[in-house]
């Protein structure tokens, strides 16, 4: 594919995106988001046509959109009766713990090693979500034996927090859903 400057750009096995500054040859130099200027081989790249209207699933924290819709006040009605927002009706961070998800080959890594890094990944966003004051977070981590879901109860405990399981109709039994106590 042939790109010139000012295309729109997401890097395929990576969550770069940014806009192409140059091209030589078959390298193209993209400056991400962040400002930081990369080059990457064209073959490696795909043209953003437009930016995806509604969040996925799967969608990063730091995607844009979500934070745009996440931040939205909306405006008040005018109306006598004061409405209560239902906890299910809250904005929810989604994190699938799948260790496909969370890195990019896991051939060589012990069951150590990927129930560490699912852990740490769980700590990391749950530390973000209460930092962020996000109500809701669905920690997607499957069925298996148990054991992911068992270490996320013992680290859930240490946190102001309160478990149930996610939506069976959304999740089936693979999903945890914890909504964050906060202080007043």
């Amino acid at each position: 594919m042939k790109f010139k400057a000012g295309d729109k750009v997401a890097v395929l096995e990576a969550t770069i995106r940014g806009v192409v500054v140059k091209c030589k040859g078959e390298t193209v130099l993209v400056e991400e988001e962040n400002g930081f200027e990369l080059w990457f081989k064209a073959i490696e790249l795909v043209k953003i046509e437009k930016d995806q209207s509604e969040l996925s699933k799967f969608s990063d924290i730091n995607n844009s959109l979500f934070r745009q819709k996440l931040y939205e006040t909306p405006k008040p009605k005018r109306s006598s009766k004061l409405k209560v927002k239902k906890e299910a009706d809250q904005t929810a961070m989604e994190v699938d713990l799948h260790i496909q998800n969370l890195v990019k080959n896991p051939k060589g890594m012990s069951n150590y090693d990927m129930l560490t890094m699912q852990i740490d990944t769980a700590k990391y966003k749950l530390e973000f979500a209460i930092r962020k004051r996000i109500p809701r977070v669905i920690f997607i981590h499957g069925v298996g034996e148990g054991v992911l879901q068992k270490e996320l109860a013992y680290l859930f405990a240490k946190y102001p927090v309160k478990i149930t399981e996610a939506s069976y109709q959304k999740y089936g039994l693979g999903a945890t859903e914890v909504y964050i106590l906060q202080n007043k």
